[in-house]
C-alpha cells in the first residue's frame, strides 16, 4: 500500500468512526481500494484505537456567516484542457479581469467537485485567475464517476511521480495563462499532501503554496522550493493530519522558508467545505483572510 492509499484508507475508516459513514458504506469503499473485509475491519479498529477520546461534550460549531467565504464575489469557471505528461490534462479555469497573481487548486480526495471549482472562481472574484486541476483527467475525468468512492479508489491507483509530473504541468499552464505574475499552489485534503509533495519534488516556480490539512510527506526536503512563502491549516481536531506537522515544520526550518502554520480551534479536518459535515464556517472565514493576506503580500 502506497502512502497514499494509507492515508485514504485511514480518512475512511476515521470518517467511519466519526459517524459520518456506516460501516458497511466504510468496508465497501475500502472494498474498492483493494482492502479485504477483515484488513478493513483491523484497520478501522487501529484507527479507533489511535483517536483520543472525544470530549465529554462536543464543542459547538461557532457562529460564522451564513454564505461562505469568497462566495459573494466568486467568478465562473469554464472547463479547459492542455496537453500534459501522459495526455490531455482538464480542469476549470477562473480568470480575474486584471490578475495580481494566479493559483493552481488543487482538489480533495473525490475530484474536481463542484466545491473546488468554486474555490477556483472565490480566487479569481479577489484578483487572482485559477486553475482548478482535474487529477482524474487519465481515467476520462472525474465526470466520468457516477460513485464518488469510485473516483477516490481511482485516485488512489495513480502513482505518485504521475500526480506530481500533472501538477507540475498545472503549474505551467497557469504561467502561460497568466504570463509575468507570481504562481501559487493550494490544496486541500489529499490536495493539501498533495502542495507538500510538490514542494518536496523542487517547483521553483512557485511563491506561495497553502495546504490544507494536508499529511506531511516522509522526511521532506523542500529546498528545491525555497521560493515558496508556505501558509499551511490545521483543524485543532484533525489528530490524524496534525500528527505530521512537526515533520514539515523542521522541513521548513531547515531549508529557511518563509512559513506560518495555523491551527484553527475546535475545527476539525476538511472544516473549510462548506458541502461537507465538518465545515466549521468560523475557521473558514479566519482562514480566507489570511489568505487574503498572504497572498498580497508574497503573490500580488
Amino acid at each position: 500500500m502506497t502512502p497514499l492509499q494509507r492515508y485514504i484508507a485511514e480518512e475512511i475508516a476515521t470518517d467511519h468512526l466519526d459517524g459520518l459513514l456506516s460501516r458497511r458504506e466504510a468496508l465497501r469503499r475500502l472494498g474498492l481500494l483493494g482492502i479485504g473485509a477483515a484488513a478493513a475491519a483491523s484497520l478501522i479498529t487501529a484507527c479507533g484505537e489511535a483517536k483520543e477520546p472525544a470530549p465529554a461534550t462536543a464543542p459547538s460549531t461557532p457562529p460564522g456567516p451564513a454564505e461562505p467565504p469568497g462566495l459573494q464575489n466568486a467568478l465562473p469557471t469554464t472547463p479547459v484542457s492542455w496537453s500534459g505528461p501522459a495526455g490531455e490534462l482538464q480542469g476549470a479555469w477562473a480568470a480575474a479581469p486584471e490578475p495580481r497573481g494566479a493559483v493552481l487548486v488543487i482538489h480533495e480526495n473525490k475530484g474536481l467537485t463542484d466545491h473546488i471549482r468554486s474555490v477556483a472562481g472565490r480566487f479569481a472574484g479577489i484578483g487572482y485567475s485559477a486553475l482548478a486541476i482535474d487529477l482524474l483527467s487519465g481515467q476520462g475525468g472525474t465526470a466520468a464517476f457516477a460513485d464518488p468512492a469510485g473516483a477516490t479508489a481511482a485516485l488512489s491507483r495513480i502513482e505518485p511521480a504521475q500526480l506530481i509530473a500533472d501538477l507540475q504541468s498545472g503549474v505551467e499552464e497557469v504561467q502561460r495563462r497568466v504570463p509575468g505574475r507570481k504562481v501559487a499552489a493550494v490544496g486541500f485534503c489529499m490536495g493539501g499532501g498533495l502542495v507538500w509533495r510538490l514542494l518536496a519534488a523542487g517547483t521553483p516556480a512557485l511563491a506561495a503554496a497553502v495546504p490544507f490539512y494536508g499529511p506531511a510527506p516522509d522526511d521532506p526536503d523542500f529546498s528545491g522550493s525555497r521560493a515558496a512563502a508556505v501558509l499551511a491549516f490545521y483543524g485543532a481536531l484533525d489528530q490524524r493530519v496534525n500528527a505530521s506537522e512537526p515533520t514539515v515544520r523542521a522541513a521548513l526550518e531547515r531549508a529557511g522558508m518563509v512559513h506560518e502554520l495555523i491551527t484553527e480551534p475546535d475545527a476539525n479536518h476538511a472544516f473549510f467545505n462548506d458541502t461537507g459535515e465538518r465545515y466549521n464556517p468560523a475557521a473558514a472565514t479566519d482562514a480566507w483572510h489570511r489568505i487574503r493576506d498572504w497572498f498580497g503580500a508574497h503573490l500580488a
